[in-house]
C-alpha cells in the first residue's frame, strides 16, 4: 500500500474546498482585493485556486488538465500585486488555514508555502511615501 500524499493527510477535496470557500467569502468583503477580480462571479476563480491546490498537495490534476502547467508568476503579471494586497491576502488566507484547522505538522507546511507564494508574486513596489524621511 502506497503512503498517503499530503493532500489525502490535509483531508482531500472536502479540506482544501472549505479553504478556497473561507479565503474567497473574506477576497468578497475586502474592496481592494475584490477589485483585482473583473468578474462579478467569483465562482470561476475559486474553481482555479482550488484545483490549483489540490493539485500542489498531490491531489487531482484537473488544474494542469485543464489550464496547463500552473504558471503561478506568469499567470498573476498580467495584475499590479503591490506589498499591501500581498498582506491582505495572507489576512484572508490565513484565516482560511484557521477554519480548517489542520494537524500542526500540515497547518505549518500549508502556511509556509502560502507565504512564500504570496511574496513571490508581488510585482510592484509599494508607493513612496508623501513625505520621505530625509
Amino acid at each position: 500500500m502506497s503512503e498517503p500524499t499530503l493532500y489525502d493527510r490535509m483531508g482531500g477535496h472536502a479540506t482544501f474546498h472549505r479553504l478556497v470557500e473561507v479565503f474567497y467569502d473574506g477576497v468578497a468583503q475586502d474592496a481592494t482585493l475584490r477589485a483585482m477580480y473583473p468578474e462579478a462571479d467569483l465562482e470561476p476563480a475559486k474553481r482555479r485556486f482550488e484545483m490549483f491546490l489540490e493539485q500542489y498537495w498531490g491531489g487531482p490534476t484537473t488544474y494542469s488538465a485543464e489550464r496547463g502547467h500552473p504558471r503561478l508568476r506568469m499567470r498573476h503579471m498580467p495584475f499590479a500585486v503591490t506589498p499591501e494586497q500581498r498582506d491582505r491576502w495572507l489576512t484572508h488566507i490565513m484565516a482560511a488555514c484557521d477554519d480548517v484547522a489542520l494537524e500542526p505538522e500540515l497547518d505549518r507546511l500549508l502556511r509556509d508555502y502560502l507565504v512564500r507564494a504570496a511574496y513571490s508574486l508581488v510585482n510592484t513596489p509599494a508607493p513612496e511615501p508623501e513625505h520621505p524621511v530625509r
